[in-house]
């Protein structure tokens, strides 16, 4: 492609004889906090375009990111306009906010002229000539090592900080900087986390998870809708059990802790098996409910589905192990999918819904209500009001010392309609806060006891609440992992004893409800709340681990 001719540069104090047309870009990085502002430096820029016959046409700018690289998503566009022909001058405040780097500065003024832009700097005015441009190219080299040096600085500062577990870097979601840049938990927000890992660890796909969050107004920490890929860096990060991670800096117990290490783990083996939620899927007549959850007694694999079609032409279901279906060395007999599917929920339904388990999720739901009340979605929609009134303020401020540009006003308000906003849906959740009486709780769970075994909707809810894995033997008997923990959370069994309830049951009863520690009894009784409503009231067993 041919070049473009770049247009003579203006000379200051003259107008051009024909006006022309031309852009704005400005960048602010909130590490210097000794930069002008975007609003000060777009309002320089008219100034001097106005000075110069100069119309401007659009504004361009990219907020708190480095100057240091070309990946800027308003300079990118700026930059695909230019390559259009739909303006003639690119209006900055310095150098520096073309390209950080001297380098990348003259690359990007010499792409621009060979578009046929020519590039004009508000603090900086040197002649197109040898000289001028000998001059500009040291004033770059000078905005270079400045550059370097505050990063250097900054650099050093955050290292600081970090050694001594202050903000050194943003912070994840459910945590805000407290006095002195200490890092403290942000508990309506923290909440949401723990309901992630609770949720994540039964199972629950993200898109579920997603669209509850999104259904309750409670956004992201950036301010947007969730949607699955919202917590691939929520459910891996360490520092939700209270690890201070900085580069290479490491302290176990260096920032407030959100998760038990327990939870945390029991995440990671559920996102690295078969059973990952972000795949988002939804259990229908066809699937395996057991997969992830069936093993084979003898060499510990998982029991994988496969189907077959025998002689009659009927397609039959099975679970395989899955060394022996790789040509490993085990014996295992395939299973039918439905015998033992059945087999197992009437084990589980007969097991881990005794009178004695029920009473124990009743009283552990109200205490958890009476202590903590349900209402941390109006906590989070509170917090949100109190940091749009902060923006609100600052934005105020800021035309009150006459910065008032149509930035500014868009800001203000979008501002404006988010407190509106706010303030319904904080009204609105102020009448939904109630608390589900004992009684209730306990008649939910003895009516989910009475669900039919056969069916492949209430199987699935019981192996999703209740159930962590099934060890399969020849010899008839199959070993049962549940999900609450303590001496009852396992038993064997004979495949036989299980038809009969009471044979079953003998010497298998809870001697009383499970010993768990108070913070897990807060996370099970809370994921269960979220998991079985849609059906009943709630299920405050979905994990108890």
């Amino acid at each position: 492609m041919a070049k473009a001719k770049a247009p003579e540069k203006p000379k200051r104090g003259k107008k051009l004889a024909v006006a022309a047309d031309g852009v704005i870009y400005a960048r602010y990085s909130s590490h210097n906090q000794k930069d002008r502002s975007i609003e000060q430096q777009v309002d320089d820029a008219k100034k001097l375009a106005a000075s110069l016959n100069i119309r401007i046409r659009e504004i361009y700018a990219d907020r708190a990111l480095t100057g240091r690289n070309d990946n800027r998503p308003s300079f990118q566009k700026m930059m695909r306009d230019a390559t259009k022909g739909r303006f003639k001058y690119v209006v900055s405040w310095k150098s520096n906010r073309i390209g950080r780097n001297m380098l990348e500065a003259l690359v990007n003024e010499a792409r621009l002229q060979d578009l046929g832009v020519r590039v004009i700097y508000v603090e900086e005015d040197f002649d197109d000539t040898a000289a001028g441009r000998f001059a500009a190219r040291s004033m770059m080299n000078v905005n270079q090592f400045y550059s370097e040096a505050m990063a250097e600085d900054i650099r050093r500062g955050l290292r600081d900080n970090a050694k001594q577990g202050l903000v050194a870097c943003s912070l994840p979601y459910g945590y805000k900087s407290g006095k002195g840049q200490v890092i403290e938990i942000d508990e309506p927000r923290a909440e949401v986390v723990r309901q992630i890992y609770t949720q994540v660890a039964c199972g629950v796909p993200y898109v579920d998870i997603a669209n509850e969050l999104n259904a309750r107004g409670i956004k992201t920490r950036l301010g947007g809708e969730w949607n699955k890929g919202s917590f691939h860096r929520i459910v891996s990060n360490e520092r939700y059990r209270g690890i201070y991670i900085y580069s290479d800096i490491r302290i176990e117990g260096g920032m407030p802790r959100i998760v038990s290490d327990e939870l945390f783990y029991k995440v990671q083996e559920v996102i690295h098996t078969k059973g990952n939620p972000q795949n988002g899927r939804h259990r229908i007549y066809g699937d395996y409910l057991l997969t992830g959850k069936l093993f084979c007694g003898h060499c510990k694999a998982p029991m994988v589905g496969m189907s077959g079609t025998g002689k009659s032409g009927k397609l039959h279901h099975y679970y395989v192990c899955q060394t022996k279906r790789t040509g490993g060395d085990c014996r295992k007999t395939n299973v039918r999918r439905e015998v033992i599917e059945e087999t197992v929920a009437k084990a589980v339904k007969t097991y881990a819904l005794q009178d004695d388990m029920i009473e124990w999720i009743a009283d552990s739901t109200v205490a958890y209500n009476k202590e903590h009340r349900p209402d941390s979605k109006l906590k989070l929609l509170r917090s949100q009001l109190a940091d749009v009134q902060r923006s609100i303020k600052n934005i105020m401020g800021a035309i009150e010392k006459g910065i008032y540009t149509e930035t500014t006003r868009d800001r203000l308000q979008e501002l404006e309609q988010q407190r509106a906003d706010l303030t319904v849906k904080i009204t609105l959740t102020e009448g939904e806060i109630v608390d589900t009486p004992r009684e209730d709780i306990i008649a939910g769970l003895r009516l989910f006891r009475d669900g039919n075994v056969k069916d492949k909707k209430y199987q699935a809810k019981l192996f999703d609440t209740f159930l962590i894995a099934v060890y399969l033997y020849d010899d008839g008997k199959l070993k049962i992992v549940f999900s609450f923990s303590g001496k009852n959370s396992t038993i064997t069994v004979p495949l036989e004893k299980i038809a009969d309830a009471e044979e079953f049951l003998d010497g298998q009863g809870f001697a009383q409800a499970p010993q768990i520690s108070t913070n897990t009894k807060v996370q099970s009784v809370r994921a269960g709340l979220l998991r079985l409503s849609a059906d009943l009231f709630c299920n405050p067993a979905r994990r108890m681990v």
